[in-house]
């Protein structure tokens, strides 16, 4: 895949990134907008887990948080795009980068197995303080991956 990498880093537009201020004004972006994913995303997760905003339906928390976690989710991609193509090369070969990549992934199947698997009995368990087993396993997941998605972004930068 490195010619595709090559090619992405020599678009004009991967250029300007990688020589102007709009790197660092893009990974500024990026990192707000991942933070702000990631915290729409744990409040979600607390109410599953059954530690956080339990007098709230499940249901509820989840409606009125997505919109904002979709709406982060294309700001960190739409910002991350153009920060990857500026050395392409080097971050697909990043370990770091790898890592966040393969969370990333395991996130988006989690978030599936939850919504089409786990929420479709949510009638039943809704309004409980602590929801049933497989709500409380996905919420963990979530956290974890999560975790582990802004952690081994941090760490891109510092690793060769």
């Amino acid at each position: 895949m490195d010619p595709l990498w090559e090619w992405l880093e020599l678009l004009p537009l991967a250029q300007y990134v990688g020589e102007s201020w709009w790197f660092p004004l893009l990974e500024s972006i990026h990192v707000v907008a991942a933070t702000f994913l990631v915290g729409a995303i744990a409040m979600l997760d607390l109410r599953l887990l059954g530690v956080a905003a339990t007098q709230h339906r499940v249901s509820r928390i989840a409606s009125e948080i997505l919109p904002w976690t979709a709406a982060a989710a294309v700001v960190a991609v739409v910002t991350g795009v153009p920060l990857f193509t500026t050395r392409a090369t080097h971050y697909a070969h990043n370990t770091a980068f790898q890592i966040k990549v393969l969370l990333l992934v395991l996130a988006a199947v989690n978030m599936l197995w939850f919504h089409l698997r786990t929420e479709r009995g949510i009638a039943a368990w809704d309004n409980d303080g602590t929801p049933v087993t497989g709500a409380r396993i996905a919420g963990l997941c979530s956290m974890v991956l999560w975790a582990g998605v802004l952690l081994s972004g941090r760490w891109i930068g510092h690793l060769i």
